[in-house]
């Protein structure tokens, strides 16, 4: 069994932003939708994980932007496992149209029994005899961001709503995108001109809950925080 997965599809006006073109929150959902298209091939996806009372976690994930398509437009979407390590695996996705490479990403999965709370092991699931691809769209590993955000500037409180929930019972991978995106205005989010954003996930949360987001400036953009009590939820580099 070849570990590649593609499909074409269409740039749809819910997907896009304000400039009519596919939004970064909608990059990071469609890439996530794909990855779960190819697990239920795989037979590694939500039904059979689930019935085994099992559940992935997007540990880090990274896009690499070179142009998002606009509304209407035809693009093919490609991913694929790499070879799994003994807790964790990436996944590499690739949008692009014709021989143009539109948006490359990677994320870590690692996968936990849901009863347990403990983490179970990857290298396992995938079926006997898959051919894993040697392709990697961003080599090299994942950054590392300091968590410590002392004086940085407050952008207020985000409050986790329903639409942000997933079938897991917390926050979606998306929405905290989303949720980030939403605490600029679209003339803001527009002039960043993102070429990378890449979100480090550090602890679930839940329906009702109030998160703080930071901001401070680096060389090359921005580094973002969402805390609960002190805690850090995730961070998240714009580039």
């Amino acid at each position: 069994m070849k570990a590649i997965y593609s499909r074409e599809l269409t740039i749809l006006p819910s997907m896009c932003d304000a400039e009519g073109r596919l939004g970064v929150p909608n990059a990071f959902a469609l890439f996530m939708d794909i990855a779960t298209e190819h697990a239920e091939v795989l037979h590694v996806g939500m039904t059979d994980l689930m019935s085994r009372g099992l559940f992935w976690l997007t540990v880090r994930t990274k896009l690499r932007f070179h142009r998002r398509p606009g509304m209407i437009e035809t693009v093919e979407a490609v991913t694929w496992p790499e070879t799994p390590e003994r807790s964790r695996c990436n996944r590499d996705y690739l949008l692009r149209k014709g021989d143009e490479t539109l948006i490359e990403g990677k994320t870590e999965w690692m996968v936990m029994n849901m009863k347990t709370g403990r983490l179970h092991p990857a290298d396992s699931l995938f079926p006997e005899g898959m051919e894993v691809e040697d392709a990697r769209t961003l080599p090299g590993p994942f950054m590392r961001m300091d968590e410590a955000f002392e004086g940085a500037e407050d952008m207020g409180g985000y409050t986790v709503r329903s639409t942000d929930i997933d079938v897991g019972g917390h926050m979606n991978n998306a929405a905290y995108v989303r949720a980030i995106a939403g605490a600029f205005s679209s003339e803001e989010w527009k002039n960043m001109n993102i070429r990378e954003l890449e979100v480090n996930f550090r602890s679930p949360c839940f329906e009702g809950e109030t998160l703080r987001l930071q901001r401070r400036k680096t060389d090359d953009g921005l580094e973002l925080k969402l805390s609960r009590d002190g805690k850090t939820i995730a961070l998240m580099r714009i580039a």
